[in-house]
C-alpha cells in the first residue's frame, strides 16, 4: 500500500500541458485537508525532475502532452517506481482508446475531461476528484505490478449440442461487480475462461464512452466474446456483456431466457452504472441459478446486493484482499455476510467454469 506522508496527507503531482486545467486541479484538491499538491508539471520530463525532489502519492496524469506522451511516462513508473496513477483523459473516441492503453500499463483510475468547459467540469467534480485521489493512494500496487498471467485454458470446452446452449442459459448466470483496479483484474479473470462458459453480467465502474473501447479490447484478448450491453442483448453461452458506462443495467427474464436491459437512472451509491443495481436484478429473476462475485475496488457498491443475492440462494464469491488492488468493495461484502466464499483470481475463475 502506498505510504502517505508523515502529516497523513496524501502527496499528489499533477501533470497535464493545459495552464488551465492544472490551475484548477491544483486550486480543487488543495481544498481536501487530506490532500497535499505537491507540484504541477506541463510534461512528464518536468514532472520527473520534481518527483527527484520529493515523490508522490498519488499522480494525476494526461495522457496526450508534448515531449512525451503520457503512457510512455506510465510505462517508466511502472518499471522503476511502481506509483498510483490516475489518467484525467478527454471523453473522446481516441481519448478512450489511449486510455484502455493507460489502464493496461497499469493506470488504476480514470477521471474524464470535456473538451470544453473543462473548468466549470474540474469545479463541479471536486469531490468526485478528490476520493478517486484517497481510493488510488491506497491501491495495492504489488498486485498490479504481479498481476498474474492468465491460467491458460487447458481444452477448448466442446460445442454445446443444439438445446444445450438454452438449457445453460437457463441454468446460470454469472453477475461480476468491481471498480478500481477491475480493467486489470477483469482482464485476468476472462482471459483464462474457455469459448463456452456461462453467460456473464459485468458492472465495471467507468465512466461512458470508455466502456465500449473496454469490450473491444478484451474481446480481442479472450475466448469468450466481451461486448458492450445494449438493451434487449440475451445472455448467452460464452458471451460477456459489459455495462455502458453512465447507465444502468440489469437482468430480465422473458420465458427460460434471460436478457440485459440498460437503462437511466438516478446515481446508486454515487455510481452509474452501480454493482448493486445488477446485483438485485439477479437475485430477483436467476436467485439461486446466479453467481455473484465482488471484485477489487473502492466504496461499498455491490455489497448489500450480493447480500440480497445470497438470501436468495446463488453462489456468492469476493476476492481476497491478497489480490486486490483496493480491498473495498470485497471487505464491506465479507463484512454484511454477503460472500459465501474468498478467494484469489484462481478460485474465481475455477468458480466460473464449473458454472
Amino acid at each position: 500500500m502506498t505510504p502517505i506522508t508523515a502529516a497523513g496527507k496524501i502527496k499528489v503531482l499533477i501533470v497535464d500541458d493545459s495552464a488551465v486545467v492544472r490551475q484548477v486541479l491544483q486550486a480543487t484538491l488543495s481544498k481536501d485537508p487530506a490532500i497535499e499538491v505537491i507540484g504541477a508539471a506541463s510534461d512528464p520530463l518536468f514532472a520527473m525532475q520534481r518527483m527527484q525532489r520529493q515523490w508522490p502519492d498519488v499522480v494525476v496524469l494526461d495522457v496526450e502532452m508534448p515531449r512525451m506522451d503520457g503512457i510512455t511516462f506510465l510505462g517508466h513508473l511502472m518499471r522503476e517506481h511502481p506509483t498510483p496513477v490516475i489518467i484525467c483523459s478527454t471523453l473522446t473516441e481516441k481519448g478512450a482508446a489511449t486510455t484502455m492503453q493507460a489502464l493496461a500499463a497499469g493506470a488504476v483510475q480514470v477521471v474524464t475531461k470535456p473538451t470544453v468547459g473543462v473548468r466549470d467540469f474540474l469545479l463541479d467534480s471536486a469531490n468526485d476528484l478528490a476520493a478517486a485521489v484517497k481510493a488510488a493512494a491506497r491501491a495495492n500496487m504489488g498486485n498490479l505490478a504481479r498481476r498474474p498471467s492468465p491460467a491458460p485454458v487447458s481444452q477448448p470446452a466442446a460445442a454445446p449440442e443444439q438445446g444445450e446452449a438454452m438449457l445453460r442459459t437457463t441454468e446460470c448466470i454469472v453477475a461480476i461487480g468491481t471498480s478500481t483496479g477491475g480493467t486489470q483484474a477483469l482482464e485476468t479473470i476472462l482471459t483464462a475462461l474457455p469459448k463456452v462458459t456461462a453467460p456473464i453480467a459485468i458492472v465495471q465502474h467507468m465512466p461512458a464512452m470508455f466502456t465500449a473501447a473496454f469490450a473491444e479490447r478484451l474481446n480481442g484478448l479472450c475466448q469468450v466474446e466481451v461486448r458492450e450491453a445494449k438493451s434487449g442483448d440475451r445472455l448467452l453461452p460464452g458471451l460477456a456483456l459489459i455495462a455502458p458506462g453512465g447507465c444502468h443495467m440489469k437482468i430480465v427474464r422473458q420465458g427460460a431466457q434471460y436478457y440485459a436491459e440498460v437503462f437511466d437512472g438516478p446515481l446508486v451509491n454515487r455510481h452509474k452504472p452501480s454493482v448493486d443495481v445488477l446485483f438485485r436484478s439477479a437475485a430477483q429473476v436467476v436467485g439461486r441459478n446466479a453467481i455473484g462475485i465482488i471484485m477489487t475496488g473502492m466504496g461499498g457498491d455491490g455489497a448489500r446486493g450480493l447480500k440480497i443475492m445470497r438470501d436468495a440462494g446463488a453462489t456468492t464469491m469476493a476476492q481476497d484482499e491478497a489480490s486486490c488492488v483496493v480491498f473495498g468493495m470485497p471487505k464491506e461484502a465479507i463484512k454484511l455476510g454477503a460472500a459465501e466464499r474468498v478467494g484469489g483470481f484462481a478460485e474465481i475463475v475455477g468458480l466460473i467454469r464449473q458454472a
